[in-house]
């Protein structure tokens, strides 16, 4: 395992070595969410010590209209009891122990509501909102970011092309971008890269870039997007060498489960030239 882990570094140094000077941003999925339970106070809290640029929190819209974290359609992952989110009230949700899941030091972490992980945020970091249901949650999201002092560090993100568009539409001022994933050829086995086209489709509809999968980032995908004027971030890198090869493909920012490690790995790649 060391020397896997030497052989990944030295990779990464020598990409880094390559020419990539720009800063790129780190991103903590769901919070440090490899160490704390993800898309809870206490992952993002974890994320700021951790020295992340910025948190990614999942959200989607309760019965009573309430803008609540958390990633999937239902509790039952991480809570261990299932209710549907869209189907429950913020009160019943936050009976649930969320925490426990991940380790007995959490035991008794709630799911938050979005107005408890914005008044996490440190001057100078910012916050990635993945909208994980439709575009009903925006009049919500909307008041909960006019309301909340911090609307210059709010980024918002999904999968949903209408519904981040319709985003952009409604908060012009915010940072907004189509979240894209990738698959795999079924006959290689290999990844396929990103369509080029892309990029053109989120300018189209008035986005600032691009949010993919690491995995179909290829040369020609980062300078289409570029070329479009757009911003290109990836999810969700925790492997040193692949970092530092994205870097150098000059992207925005990464998200990544292991924030503080990723930079410690990057910094010690850099020592090493």
């Amino acid at each position: 395992m060391k020397t896997l882990q030497r052989i990944g570094l030295l990779l990464a140094a020598l990409l880094l070595s390559a020419g990539c000077t720009s800063k790129m941003e780190i991103i903590a999925h769901r919070g440090a969410s490899y160490l704390a339970p993800e898309n809870t106070v206490a992952s993002a809290k974890l994320a700021w010590e951790k020295n992340a640029d910025a948190v990614e929190v999942d959200v989607y819209l309760s019965a009573d209209e309430q803008v609540v974290v958390i990633h999937d359609r239902t509790t039952k992952r991480t809570a261990g009891e299932e209710l549907d989110v869209a189907a429950s009230t913020t009160e019943l949700l936050r009976r649930l122990d969320v925490g426990s899941f991940k380790d007995t030091a959490y035991t008794g972490e709630r799911i938050p509501v979005l107005e408890e992980i914005i008044e996490t945020l440190p001057v100078g970091k910012r916050l990635f909102v993945e909208i994980k249901c439709g575009p009903e949650i925006l009049p919500a999201l909307e008041r909960i970011v006019a309301e909340s002092g911090r609307r210059s560090q709010i980024v918002i993100i999904g999968f949903s092309l209408e519904t981040v568009t319709a985003s952009k539409q409604l908060m012009p001022d915010l940072p907004t971008y189509w979240l894209v994933g990738t698959k795999k050829d079924e006959q290689t086995e290999q990844w396929i890269p990103h369509d080029k086209g892309l990029a053109d489709q989120a300018a189209a509809a008035g986005l600032d870039g691009l949010n993919v999968h690491w995995a179909g980032v290829t040369r020609e995908f980062a300078r289409s997007v570029r070329k479009a004027g757009m911003g290109l971030y990836v999810w969700t890198v925790n492997d040193s060498a692949e970092a530092a090869r994205l870097a150098k493909l000059g992207i925005d920012g990464l998200t990544t489960d292991r924030p503080g490690w990723l930079r410690d790995e990057l910094a010690g790649a850099k020592r090493l030239f």
